[in-house]
């Protein structure tokens, strides 16, 4: 085994976005090369003003049967005017075609919770006090599941 010395370890505050990409891709081939899966894909929706500048959306990925949606954000202007749902179902068309049978994402109880309860999602994990007076939650919304089993909007179990 070849000697090689132990690299140094620096804690960066605001680490440069091409660095994060190392990690990124690196475990990326970790993981296709563990589970054999190598059909991961990128997705961007985007919510673009009268100026093409991005006012909100959706990004994520597909891989291995599932999409997982890293960032939804609408700004304050456009809530509850069903721009949510319409990027959500456009996520959830997107999954579909790539042949996804679920859907997982995080939030917190700040957040909108209830949002996704009423889209079909259910709560499968918790984190609590992340951040201090609050929780940090894990969500899935199976895919093409009966409406029956879609139609109930659970409360937040506290």
């Amino acid at each position: 085994m070849e000697d090689v010395p132990d690299p140094a370890l620096i804690v960066e505050s605001e680490p440069k976005p091409e660095d994060v990409r190392v990690l990124e891709e690196a475990l990326n081939e970790f993981n296709v090369a563990a589970t054999g899966i190598h059909d991961g894909k990128l997705f961007g929706l985007f919510l673009r003003g009268a100026d093409n500048v991005v006012v909100g959306g959706a990004f994520g990925w597909t891989w291995g049967g599932t999409c997982y949606v890293r960032y939804l954000f609408v700004p304050q202007s456009l809530r509850h005017r069903g721009q949510g749902t319409r990027l959500m179902n456009a996520v959830e068309t997107e999954a579909s075609d790539r042949g996804c049978r679920q859907i997982v994402l995080e939030t917190h109880d700040f957040q909108a919770p209830g949002f996704y309860f009423r889209l079909g999602f259910e709560l499968t994990g918790r984190v609590e006090e992340y951040p201090r007076g609050h929780r940090y939650l894990t969500l899935v919304k199976r895919l093409n599941a009966s409406e029956s089993d879609q139609s109930s909007s659970p409360s937040l179990p506290m």
